[in-house]
């Protein structure tokens, strides 16, 4: 879906889809960089980076293998619900394995912090993490983010994975949804 199909539900286009395609370009080459001779372990957090991962993955030129996790702390609303749940876990150990946990956002912080802490406790020879946004603004529990896409405003966002409700997460840029749309 393009920004112009959607136009009307945003406020403000941050992030166009050319932006972030060069972005996540950059950011493979680093991952390249800092992994080269290493077997890379990519988990990527569903629904919302199954862009990112798809696009980091094909803009990798090493191989990696992929997982998948789904991790729940949003219900249907704007704002985060404190509380974390692992809706569908790993099916691989992750012992002695060099992971870069891929998500979409970070936002208060409290998802990823679970999710890093219990990955370590599986083990691995490394965690680290890649994500496409930060709000960096609204951070309540502080984690360490090897990769960052963009910093952005506090704003709710849709696009590029992100969602609201079900909806705009096909949209292929980012942009900030129009108040009377969710309220």
């Amino acid at each position: 879906m393009e920004i112009e199909d959607v136009r009307s539900d945003l406020t403000e286009v941050l992030y166009t889809a050319d932006q972030i395609e060069e972005r996540i370009r950059q950011i493979a080459a680093e991952i390249d960089h800092d992994y080269a001779g290493l077997d890379l372990l990519l988990i990527g957090v569903l629904n919302g980076a199954v862009m990112t991962m798809a696009d980091l993955s094909r803009a990798l030129r090493s191989h990696c293998e992929m997982q998948w996790m789904a991790i729940s702390s949003y219900g249907s609303g704007t704002a985060s619900s404190g509380v974390v749940r692992i809706l569908k876990d790993l099916n691989i150990d992750i012992t002695d394995r060099h992971v870069l946990l891929v998500e979409d956002i970070i936002d208060t912080g409290l998802t990823l912090s679970y999710l890093v802490q219990n990955l370590k406790n599986r083990h691995p020879a490394s965690v680290e993490v890649m994500a496409a946004f930060r709000k960096a603004e609204a951070i309540k529990r502080p984690v360490d983010v090897r990769y960052v896409g963009f910093d952005i405003p506090s704003d709710f966002v849709v696009g590029y994975g992100l969602d609201y409700d079900g909806r705009y997460r096909n949209l292929n840029g980012l942009g900030i949804l129009a108040p009377a749309v969710y309220s």
